[in-house]
């Protein structure tokens, strides 16, 4: 989990420096690396940070999260103008819904590398050696595991780290189990709860007594069929976070008599009466670890999922796709593809549950993607194999 990526380097006093690195993303160490403390004002960091230069702080920690603050408007209102000056354009040429996605993207992938420019220094057992510094160690912990050596990681990354220990602590509250979920660090949170009220309504096939949970993340949707009365529930996943938060959250929920979290490429062995899968929703390329479970890289696991499910259900079982319709509205996948998909598989749509999301995007007029996600359902498509 979390190991480093690389090594860093830089000038500092007259001597030639060298660290870890450490990105989330899977960026490269930067190449241009400068020191900076109190005394560097937010203009000079943000024109360092635009030409790639990256800012390895030494000044009072608490001024520098105040520093990626500042940074953080110069980039949103820079966003803003660009904003403005394609929506006139857009006046004599209204671009599509997927044009508008990848612009989304884009900028979306700009701001980050530019915010990620200012850098904090760790010492081993992930001790940040600036005044004022937090004690981030038992997050850091979670995240990276051990740390026997200095190492460097950008500050924007660090508070992801730090505001993931704290859901982690908290727990997500999940009403169909009247309990939270606690997700780890690099895991996909289940804030969005409508695909989880999807599960815990649609009515199980008949007599199932085993299920498979395919990609199972935190273990949630695991745990709400337990909770249904699924006496053998087998969860799969490929990411060891995702294993070890799994097996942590059964665990807390008092299941794991009836709940195996096992790790497989999509399925396990054998076949099951009903089998669950809620793949990553867009296609597309990842630009960080968390987002594995929103894009979906030329839709392998939603292809893998429908092709591999006849042959790892029992005679009449079911297979429960999760999906929303956002690839559809923003031209990234069309409705005729996913059926096509699924006839190709041998398989059948015989029921379909929809809701509409409610999350805050899906009313914010602001959204760069509102009209898109304005229209957006969440369905589980209710599947069988073809006799």
């Amino acid at each position: 989990m979390g190991s480093p990526v690389g090594e860093i380097a830089w000038s500092e006093g007259g001597a030639e420096r060298r660290a870890q690195w450490r990105s989330e993303s899977g960026w490269p160490a930067p190449k241009k690396v400068v020191v900076a403390d109190d005394t560097m004002n937010a203009d000079t960091a943000y024109r360092l940070a635009l030409d790639g230069t990256a800012l390895l702080w030494r000044g009072d920690f608490q001024n520098a999260r105040q520093l990626l603050g500042a940074l953080m408007r110069r980039v949103e209102h820079k966003g803003a103008r660009a904003r403005r000056a394609k929506a006139g354009k857009a006046a004599l040429a209204q671009p599509s819904p997927t044009e508008l996605f990848h612009r989304h993207r884009l900028q979306q992938l700009q701001r980050a590398r530019t915010l990620a420019m200012l850098l904090i220094p760790f010492e081993p057992g992930h001790t940040i050696p600036l005044r004022r510094a937090p004690d981030v160690r038992e997050a850091c912990t979670e995240a990276y595991g051990q740390a026997d050596a200095p190492y460097v990681a950008s500050l924007r990354e660090l508070l992801g780290v730090i505001g993931a220990h704290e859901w982690r602590r908290k727990g997500v509250r999940i009403a169909a189990l009247d309990a939270a979920i606690h997700p780890w660090y690099g895991v996909f949170s289940p804030v969005r709860g409508e695909y989880v009220e999807l599960v815990a309504q649609a009515p199980l096939p008949a007599g199932a007594r085993l299920a498979f949970d395919i990609g199972a993340g935190t273990g949630v949707l695991s745990a709400v069929l337990a909770r249904r009365g699924i006496a053998r529930v087998v969860a799969t996943d490929m990411d060891a976070r995702a294993l070890g938060c799994a097996r942590e959250n059964v665990a807390r929920l008092g299941l794991s008599s009836q709940v195996e979290v096992v790790e497989a490429d999509l399925f396990p062995e054998g076949r099951a009466p009903l089998v669950v899968c809620n793949p990553p929703w867009l296609p597309g390329k990842p630009s960080s670890s968390i987002e594995y479970a929103i894009y979906d890289p030329d839709s392998r696991m939603l292809k893998g999922f429908l092709g591999g499910l006849a042959a790892h259900l029992e005679t009449g079982g079911e297979g429960w796709l999760i999906l929303s319709d956002l690839a559809e509205h923003l031209g990234l996948r069309t409705r005729a593809q996913l059926l096509g998909w699924i006839a190709a598989a041998g398989l059948e749509v015989f029921a379909r549950h929809d809701v509409r999301p409610s999350h805050g995007k899906a009313s914010d007029p602001d959204d760069p993607l509102h009209a898109a996600r304005a229209r957006e359902v969440t369905s589980l498509w209710r599947l069988r194999a073809l006799a």
